[in-house]
C-alpha cells in the first residue's frame, strides 16, 4: 500500500510536469526525434515541380491526369528510461536529492513522449536489474512510471551501468530512444555502451550535486561512500584538500565526457536544485538543428 503522502507527491509531479510539457516543450519533442521511417498517406494531382519519381502510375492510368504519392514520417517511437537507483542518488545538498531530480526528469520525458503518442518503458538498476516496466502509452502509465521512480526500494547499492545497458540492448526488439540517467560513478562500461549505441539512439543524462564538484570550508568532516560504506576523514579547512577534491572530480568528469565524445553521444547535464526544462528544450533544439 502506497502512503497517502507519496500519492500526493506523485500527483504533484504529474500536474507540474504536464504544465511544463504543454507550455515549454510543445513541438520540441516531435521535431527532435525521428520516427521509424515513412509511410504512405494519400495521393494528389501532380503539380509543377513535383518529383516525377513520386508519380503513382496505377492511379494515373485510371485517371486523365497524373497523380503523385504523398508520404509522412512515421512518428511513433519506443522510448526507454534507463535509470540508475544506486545509493549515490540519495545525495542532495541543494533543495532536492538526485533521485528527486531523476523522478522529475523521468516524468517530463514520459509526459513528452505520451503527448506525442509514443510508448515509454522503464528499467531501474543498481548493480543489478531492480525493476522493469514494459513500454506503453497513456496518462495512467505515466503515473505508474512516476510511482516506480519515487517509490521503488532497490536491493543493490552500487552502480553497474553495464547491467542496465545490456538488459535494454538484449530486450529491445527494435531501434529505440534510450535516456541513460545516472551520475556515472562507474567504469568499464564503454564497450557495452558502444555496442548498444550502434543500434539505438542513446542519450546520456548526467545528474549531479554541486558538492560532488566542490567542498565548502566547514572544518573536519567524516564522509561515507554511499555505495561501498567506506569512511574517510577530510579536512575541508585545508585549501590543498579542497583543491585535490575538486581536481579529482574534474578528472573523472573529463574522462566521462571524452568517452561520450568518442562514441558520438551528446549528453545532457543536470544539477540538483537547478532547472530541468531549459536544458531539455535546449537539447531538443540542438537535435532538430543537426537534423
Amino acid at each position: 500500500m502506497i502512503p497517502r503522502e507519496m500519492l500526493r507527491k506523485i500527483r504533484r509531479i504529474q500536474i507540474r510536469t504536464s504544465h511544463q510539457v504543454d507550455e515549454l516543450l510543445a513541438g520540441n519533442w516531435h521535431s527532435a526525434f525521428k520516427g521509424r521511417g515513412i509511410e504512405f498517406e494519400e495521393v494528389r494531382p501532380y503539380q509543377v515541380g513535383d518529383d516525377v519519381r513520386a508519380i503513382d502510375w496505377n492511379v494515373t492510368a485510371r485517371s486523365d491526369q497524373p497523380f503523385v504519392k504523398l508520404f509522412r514520417e512515421e512518428r511513433e517511437l519506443a522510448v526507454h528510461l534507463l535509470v540508475d537507483l544506486s545509493r549515490s542518488q540519495n545525495l542532495g545538498t541543494h533543495k532536492q536529492t538526485k533521485r528527486d531530480l531523476v523522478a522529475e526528469l523521468g516524468a517530463l520525458l514520459a509526459m513528452s513522449a505520451i503527448k506525442n503518442n509514443d510508448k515509454v518503458g522503464l528499467t531501474l538498476f543498481t548493480d543489478k536489474i531492480e525493476k522493469t516496466v514494459p513500454a506503453r502509452k497513456g496518462s495512467r502509465h505515466v503515473l505508474r512510471l512516476i510511482r516506480e521512480l519515487l517509490y521503488c526500494e532497490p536491493i543493490g547499492t552500487g552502480t553497474r551501468l553495464t547491467q542496465g545497458i545490456e538488459y535494454f540492448h538484449r530486450t529491445a526488439a527494435r531501434r529505440s530512444v534510450a535516456f541513460l540517467i545516472s551520475d556515472f560513478q562507474d567504469e568499464g562500461y564503454e564497450k557495452t555502451l558502444k555496442v548498444a549505441a550502434r543500434k539505438h539512439d542513446i542519450i546520456p543524462v548526467v545528474v549531479q550535486d554541486r558538492r560532488e564538484a566542490e567542498m565548502p570550508n566547514v572544518g573536519l568532516v567524516r564522509l561515507q561512500d554511499a555505495e561501498t560504506g567506506q569512511m574517510v576523514l577530510l579536512d575541508t579547512a585545508s585549501r590543498t584538500a579542497r583543491a585535490r577534491y575538486a581536481e579529482l572530480h574534474r578528472q573523472q568528469a573529463a574522462e566521462r565526457d571524452r568517452l561520450f565524445s568518442r562514441l558520438r553521444l551528446s549528453p545532457i547535464h543536470l544539477e540538483t536544485g537547478g532547472d530541468v526544462v531549459e536544458p531539455l528544450r535546449r537539447y531538443f533544439h540542438q537535435r532538430e538543428t543537426r537534423r
